[in-house]
């Protein structure tokens, strides 16, 4: 007798461990480590998911225990390798998340179960009711839901359910689907359908086009439905030349492949510098010698650090082995998928969550079936099924995107290490101006440094200028386009160079308020002011969704002197079109990417000199290499540097020095023009210069004296609960009972509220814990986390987040 151990489909702290169940006869010697299966769970007849984890032979003792069976396998071959089956078991304990939801993560959305539920008669006879009698007339199994029966029953179906009479049985409904396709080939020669067609009659004239047609058709299987864009005919006539025996049908699984707006053209590899061919062969040395290695590749804007990455994938599939590059944000997929699938073709796949989930299960199973060696993708693609892996690539290693900040909580980062020791592969990360923590791992050996110090086509860096928007402001200049922000756009357009404008905030304004009462429009589920959004005419929060149409009377007062306040791309849009009436301007934010293949058209465009400035958010500061664009402008350069969080300067300066790295990055010089209300501040300033390695020295100071990482280890809890006395009577006796657990060098900050105190109608309080090396704190953490479904009966959600990126 075999037994097979299973983590269910129940995410709950009770059933987060592998459950035993018994392998039934006809399913021995197919059930295999990774497989999805069907599998009977608590009392009456639930059927829900499991993963297999582990088969073996039964002992004695599971052969006297009462084990249920497997009911069903839902496909013939796992879909989890034994190396996603460990990695999935050690990120759950790591970050405190149930097994069954990392798993989940790894997969295409199509392999989550989807469960329904269905009432079956038992004792027919006993069953009374005239209309119950009437809905299992013709069937005695029928679904549970209120289109096929009446409401007013489910009382009487409940005590049939009670006495034997009727039973409840839950499904489980398997989701993933290949797309089939019908396909033809041609059986005869060029002549025989010649022949054919002068047999035909002069009113066989359909016939007689479908036969010159297949003249000139290749001898392999087309799909039917390529061919009925040529030729004006039905599926129909095709079904009727299949039974006159002139070709031959079939059906055959056709991908979902993700399609770019443009063609990709091949391209060859590029002449390296010095100074990138010392990284290349520092990175294909271990790449060929089978060894774990971690490189930190710190390069300034347009040192051709791509080019690295693009050498380095070939020479790991020279050596027979696969590769993963990550890129921190959907927008920036299709480029680098352009350059990537330039160089290996069809070898290539895409993995990220703006694909549908037809797409993302095919280019899945391309992985899984070894039809594609190199995958290009978002955070969710370190989880791409390579086999035998030889690289991994984190392109911009410092963006918090690679940190999902929703439970199950992993790093991208963790993650790619982790299968790097498991596969000996190397690991690379990029960037202009890594993370502190990375940075600090190179200084200590822990990584090994390599730097590219010149830009690849040996231009300078752009030139910055710092406005100080107070003076201009009170010079009489507008307080969103400095007057020498406008002077350069407008040099641009006479020279028909192209302009790129950041400003991190979306929305037409910040908030809308009443000049009389003051009153401003909230969010009803957040404490929060509700964004201006001109383009829909509405006021949304950017938390929750909550969205509402913009009043044209103050609803506390009556007043109708109501105006926005702040700025947002949209109204950077609107006004600046005002002023430059003759400029072809494209905006890129949230609002304007969010139609599949948004991104990539609107960059097409751009690249294709069909615009002239190009305004948008943080998505643009990253990745884009326009040999025409020579300005920068950064309309304001304080939006993250007053943000309650000690990362605040870290993340100002990656910013402003990744989107001033736009320009100039051909043969044409670059200007950048930063404009800011904080002049005189550090993080600005070296920005300005691009000094990433006096700003690494000066930030290092501080955290040091503030005991924040990298020197110190970090972990938050957040407490949220529909009242905020609950929230806050929760996190205060955690912190009581947490200070008598930890290290005496251990810190504790809080509890207090979340610096947004309601968000989605619950109140958030959190406690920060700053640590060296401390093994009591695992345990606690550990105890909160098993009672953390205690909690959650008295309506309090308990969150863990080990090394949080973002403490708002």
């Amino acid at each position: 007798m075999q037994i097979a151990k299973i983590i269910v489909d129940v995410p709950t702290m009770q059933t987060n461990k592998p459950w035993t169940y018994k392998v039934p006869t006809k399913f021995e010697q197919l059930i295999l480590p990774g497989m999805r299966v069907e599998v009977p769970f608590g009392n009456g007849n639930r059927q829900i998911q499991g993963f297999v984890t582990d088969v073996s032979e039964a002992n004695e003792a599971d052969v006297n225990e009462k084990i249920k069976d497997i009911t069903n396998v839902i496909e013939l071959e796992p879909v989890l390798n034994d190396e996603m089956l460990e990695l999935g078991a050690f990120l759950a304990q790591k970050n405190f998340a149930f097994q069954i939801s990392m798993y989940q993560t790894m997969l295409p959305n199509v392999l989550k179960a989807k469960y329904s539920k269905t009432i079956q008669v038992v004792k027919p006879d006993a069953i009374d009711n005239v209309d119950v009698r009437h809905i299992f007339a013709d069937r005695d199994e029928i679904p549970f839901d209120s289109n096929e029966i009446d409401e007013s029953l489910f009382p009487i179906l409940k005590r049939y359910q009670e006495v034997g009479t009727l039973r409840f049985n839950y499904h489980v409904q398997n989701q993933a689907k290949a797309k089939m396709i019908r396909v033809f080939k041609p059986l005869l020669t060029s002549a025989e359908y010649d022949e054919q067609r002068k047999t035909l009659r002069s009113t066989a004239k359909k016939q007689a086009k479908l036969l010159t047609y297949l003249m000139d058709a290749k001898k392999e299987f087309t799909p039917i439905k390529t061919a009925l864009e040529t030729v004006a005919l039905s599926s129909a006539d095709f079904k009727q030349s299949a039974e006159k025996g002139w070709v031959v049908i079939d059906t055959v699984e056709e991908y979902r492949l993700p399609k770019l707006s443009t063609a990709v053209e091949p391209t060859q590899a590029l002449q390296l510098n010095a100074e990138q061919q010392t990284a290349y062969d520092a990175i294909v040395e271990p790449i060929k010698a089978d060894r774990a290695k971690t490189f930190l590749l710190e390069g300034i804007t347009g040192s051709g650090k791509t080019e690295v990455y693009l050498q380095s994938i070939a020479q790991t599939l020279e050596q027979g082995k696969t590769a993963l590059m990550l890129v921190p944000e959907i927008t920036l997929t299709p480029q680098m998928v352009r350059r990537v699938q330039s160089r290996f073709g069809n070898d290539v796949a895409v993995m990220h969550s703006g694909l549908s989930d037809g797409e993302r299960y095919d280019e899945w199973r391309r992985v899984m079936r070894h039809e594609a060696h190199v995958v290009v993708g978002a955070r969710s693609a370190i989880f791409a099924p390579l086999e035998n892996l030889g690289l991994i690539i984190i392109d911009e290693e410092h963006e918090t995107t690679y940190k999902q900040d929703e439970n199950p909580r992993y790093h991208a980062r963790d993650v790619a290490l982790w299968r790097a020791d498991y596969h000996q592969a190397v690991v690379v990360l990029g960037s202009a101006t890594p993370s502190l923590e990375s940075r600090a791992r190179a200084q200590r050996g822990v990584y090994k440094l390599l730097t590219l110090s010149q830009r690849a086509l040996n231009n300078p860096l752009p030139h910055a200028e710092i406005i100080d928007m107070r003076k201009a402001i009170k010079n009489g200049e507008d307080e969103i386009f400095s007057d020498a922000l406008i002077e350069q756009i407008n040099d641009r357009l006479a020279k028909s160079e192209q302009s790129v404008l950041m400003l991190n905030r979306r929305g037409y304004a910040n908030f809308l308020m009443c000049r009389d009462c003051g009153f401003v429009p909230m969010c009803p589920n957040c404490d929060l002011a509700l964004t201006v959004h001109q383009d829909t005419n509405r006021l949304e929060c950017h938390v929750c969704g909550a969205t509402q149409p913009i009043p044209r009377e103050c609803s506390n007062c009556g007043s109708t002197r109501i105006r926005p306040y702040g700025t947002g791309t949209q109204k950077v849009e609107e006004q600046l079109q005002q002023r430059l009436p003759e400029a072809r301007i494209l905006r890129m934010d949230v609002d304007t990417t969010r139609k599949k293949g948004a991104a990539d058209r609107l960059l097409t465009k751009f690249g294709k000199q069909e615009a002239d400035i190009l305004i948008g958010t943080q998505m643009i500061a990253k990745g884009l290499d326009f040999p025409e664009v020579t300005l920068v402008g950064i309309l304001n350069a304080d939006t993250t540097l007053n943000l309650p969080d000690y990362r605040a300067s870290e993340r100002t300066f990656q910013l402003i020095t990744q989107v001033a790295g736009r320009a100039g990055r051909a043969q044409k010089l670059g200007e950048v023009i930063i404009q800011t209300f904080n002049p005189e501040h550090y993080a600005i300033n070296l920005a300005k210069e691009q000094d990433y390695e006096a700003f690494y020295a000066k930030e290092m100071q501080l955290r040091h004296a503030w005991k924040y990482s990298p020197y110190y280890f970090a972990v938050q809890l957040k407490f949220a609960h529909e009242t905020e006395e609950e929230a806050a009577k929760v996190a205060y006796q955690t912190a009581k009972w947490l200070r008598k657990m930890l290290a005496s060098d251990s810190i504790i900050f809080g509890p207090a509220p979340g610096n947004v105190r309601r968000l989605k109608n619950k109140y958030y309080y959190q406690i920060l814990i700053k640590f060296k090396n401390d093994p009591g704190l695992e345990i606690a953490l550990t105890e909160l986390a098993n009672g953390a479904q205690r909690l959650a009966k008295n309506g309090t959600i308990l969150s863990i987040d080990r090394d949080p990126v973002n403490l708002m």
